[in-house]
């Protein structure tokens, strides 16, 4: 039988499973190709042909387009279910109208985002709700006090109720619908989302990705780790995984040469990019650094891995899994046999072109059929 949302949250039942997803746009049906594989393999695993993820997971986590994923895992869907839901955000949503620029309005209109997400989740859903059926925690900004937020659906959360006396004001009240628009709210894309945060004060909240945790695996860990968060979940390579699912990266490349002579605008936005790609590699070089890794990424070329390194010099604290996809034509080509080009790979790394989903589509099948093995997931945390 289903573990409840409150087993799955006591720090006392059994070992501990975290699922943690990356924003990127439409690139998030690369993480669903992964997803697919892993449902599948726990289905066989356990033989239960209706086995769910969030029957397995713990706590399921995302940034921006990572937590409309991570909200429908919750919430019961099917990975299949979350496909077609997600070709049609694509097709719906990252329509432009010809007047929207991104530069005095938002590149896309939010409503039909906010469509799709009341029809799936349901329109009155909040992070107390029973509909959600585990664990579930969303990374978002705050941009008017410039301050990374995390919501989820633990009671025992500080902010859970609110402040004494004020019905309606604490984070269990918010809307699933309203939380994920703020995750998602990538400016230039898509307009703010106002949140009511206490009883007389509204915040302004943008896309969790402007911030170090458009891969939330760190916040993740934090929350169910860190007393101020109210889990609790203790340390321990038997204890506690945290598996860690991207939507393809981009290495930076240029000629010094090209730099140099750059404008002013695109070298500022070059430079946004490479922060936030190095906050993702701090992030993975710390986890690596945590754990014993079947799947660890190389950092750079002095440290390596970090496999023959673990934090503290004792016992790995947890177990780690990470996977990505790396869109570059060498990497595709010695991965996955596909040969693509740089102009190619440049064009499938956009975050808003719905006319990727087939392409993108191959080559999250082809890399979580290479990149993921039974045996990664281990025995002491089945089921």
């Amino acid at each position: 039988m289903p573990k409840t949302k409150q087993q799955h949250l006591d720090s006392t039942n059994g070992p501990k499973r975290i699922l943690a997803l990356d924003g990127g746009g439409i690139r998030g049906i690369l993480t669903l190709e992964y997803l697919d594989v892993m449902e599948r393999e726990f289905r066989r695993r356990f033989k239960d042909p209706n086995f769910l993820l969030c029957d397995y997971f713990d706590l399921i986590g995302g940034t921006s387009t990572g937590s409309i994923i991570a909200a429908g895992l919750a919430c019961g869907l099917t990975v299949e279910q979350l496909k077609e839901l997600y070709t049609g955000i694509g097709i719906d949503v990252f329509q432009a109208e010809f007047w929207r620029l991104g530069l005095l309005a938002p590149k896309f209109k939010s409503e039909p985002l906010q469509a799709a997400l009341d029809k799936h989740l349901g329109a009155d859903t909040t992070l107390d709700s029973e509909r959600i059926r585990t664990g579930l925690m969303i990374m978002t900004k705050r941009l008017d006090t410039g301050s990374p937020w995390l919501l989820h659906n633990n009671p025992r959360g500080k902010f859970y109720d609110g402040p004494a006396g004020a019905a309606g004001a604490g984070n269990r009240n918010l809307l699933i619908r309203n939380v994920i628009r703020a995750s998602t709210a990538a400016p230039h894309y898509f307009e703010p989302e106002l949140l009511k945060v206490s009883p007389h004060v509204m915040g302004a909240f943008v896309d969790g990705g402007i911030s170090p945790y458009n891969n939330p695996s760190m916040q993740l860990l934090m929350m169910s780790t860190c007393s101020g968060y109210g889990l609790d979940w203790p340390f321990g390579e038997d204890r506690l995984l945290l598996v860690s699912v991207g939507t393809g990266f981009r290495p930076v490349s240029a000629a010094a040469a090209d730099v140099v002579k750059m404008p002013a605008i695109r070298l500022a936005a070059e430079s946004v990019v490479s922060i936030m790609q190095d906050a993702n590699w701090l992030g993975q070089a710390v986890l690596q650094w945590m754990s014993r890794s079947p799947t660890a990424w190389e950092i750079d070329a002095e440290v390596g891995d970090l496999s023959s390194d673990v934090l503290g010099g004792g016992s790995a604290m947890m177990s780690y899994l990470r996977y990505e996809l790396c869109l570059e034509p060498h990497w595709l080509s010695k991965n996955l046999g596909i040969e693509r080009s740089d102009r190619q790979c440049d064009a499938l790394y956009t975050m808003d072109n719905a006319k990727n989903l087939p392409e993108l589509t191959r080559l999250g099948r082809a890399a979580s059929k290479v990149q993921m093995e039974p045996a990664h997931f281990p025995a002491s945390f089945d089921i």
